[in-house]
C-alpha cells in the first residue's frame, strides 16, 4: 500500500494586501508528520502554489494512487467564494480555495474543479482533504474586525472584492445576472458535501460552514500556525495508532473552539470513512 501526500501552504498573496503568516509553517508541519507516518510527501509553498500548480499537484498525487492506496492533501491558506455559473448552488456561490496567483488570474480554485480532480482517482483509493481555511463571512468585505486584531488573529478568508475584477463582482451571477454585493453564503455547500459521495473520502476542516465562521491564522510561542493545524497535530500525537477520524475530531474538542479561537472544526464523510483508522 502506497501512502502519498501533498501539502500546500500559501502566506503570500501578491496584490491583495491580505498576506498570512502561518500557512507555510502548517504545510511543513503536516509534511513532517506525514513523512513520519510513512507517506511520500510533496509540497507546494507560496509561488509554487499557483492555480495551475495546485491542479497539477493534486492530479499528480491522485494519479499515482492504486486501489488500496492512501492519499492525503492538506491546504492552508485563504478560502473564498466565486459566483456559481452552473446553477447548482442554492445561494449562487461556489466555495473556493485561493491560489497564490488569484489576484493576477482573477480566478480561484472552486469546489467543482476540486471535485472533478478527486473523482478521477481509481476506485478503492482512500482520499483525505485537510483544509485549514474558511469559506464564510460576507461577500463584500473582509471579516477581520477590531476584536480579531486585538486578539492577534487573522481570519483565513478572502472576500471576492479583493481579487475579482469589478465588472464580474457586480454581474458575475449565473448567465451574467446581477448578484447583490451583500449576498451571504449558505451553510450547506458542495465543498463539504463532496466527501459524502464515496466511502473512501474524508474532509477535515478548520471551521463550520456558513456566515460568521472562520479559521484563524494564529501564533503559538512566537511561531505562526493555523489554530486548527496546531491543535489537530497536537491531538493526533496523543491518539493510539488505531484511532479513527471520528476520535481525532472528538479529541480536537478539548482545544477548539476556545475563547481566543472561536472556531469549531468539522469532519465530513460517510460513517464508514469517519470510523476508519486515521491515514489508512
Amino acid at each position: 500500500m502506497k501512502k502519498l501526500a501533498l501539502c500546500i501552504g500559501i502566506n503570500n498573496y501578491p496584490g491583495t494586501d491580505m498576506d498570512l503568516a502561518g500557512c507555510v509553517n502548517d504545510a511543513n508541519d503536516w509534511a513532517a508528520e506525514l513523512a513520519k507516518r510513512g507517506f511520500s510527501v510533496s509540497k507546494l509553498l507560496d509561488e509554487q502554489a499557483t492555480k495551475a500548480g495546485m491542479v497539477e499537484g493534486m492530479r499528480r498525487v491522485i494519479d499515482q494512487a492504486a486501489p488500496g492506496d492512501v492519499v492525503v492533501i492538506t491546504y492552508s491558506g485563504h478560502g473564498t467564494y466565486q459566483y456559481d455559473t452552473d446553477g447548482e448552488e442554492a445561494d449562487g456561490l461556489d466555495e473556493a480555495l485561493c491560489p497564490y496567483d488569484i489576484r493576477a488570474l482573477g480566478a480561484a480554485l472552486i469546489d467543482d474543479e476540486i471535485h472533478a480532480i478527486f473523482k478521477s482517482r481509481r476506485e478503492g483509493v482512500h482520499l483525505t482533504l485537510i483544509s485549514d481555511s474558511c469559506h464564510s463571512g460576507t461577500v463584500n468585505r473582509a471579516p477581520a474586525d477590531s476584536s480579531d486584531q486585538e486578539a492577534g488573529r487573522l481570519p483565513r478568508f478572502m472576500p471576492m472584492r479583493v481579487w475579482m475584477p469589478e465588472p464580474r463582482l457586480v454581474t458575475g451571477g449565473p448567465q451574467g445576472a446581477a448578484v447583490p454585493k451583500k449576498g451571504k453564503h449558505g451553510a450547506a455547500t458542495a465543498f463539504t458535501a463532496e466527501p459524502e459521495d464515496d466511502a473512501g473520502d474524508v474532509l477535515m476542516a478548520g471551521c463550520e460552514e456558513g456566515e460568521g465562521h472562520f479559521s484563524y491564522d494564529a501564533s503559538f510561542q512566537n511561531r505562526s500556525n493555523g489554530a486548527f493545524t496546531f491543535y489537530a497535530l497536537r491531538a493526533l500525537r496523543t491518539l493510539p495508532a488505531d484511532a479513527s477520524y471520528a476520535q481525532w475530531h472528538q479529541a480536537l474538542a478539548d482545544d477548539l473552539p476556545s475563547t481566543r479561537y472561536p472556531q469549531k472544526p468539522q469532519i465530513q464523510g460517510s460513517s464508514e470513512a469517519r470510523g476508519r483508522a486515521i491515514f489508512s
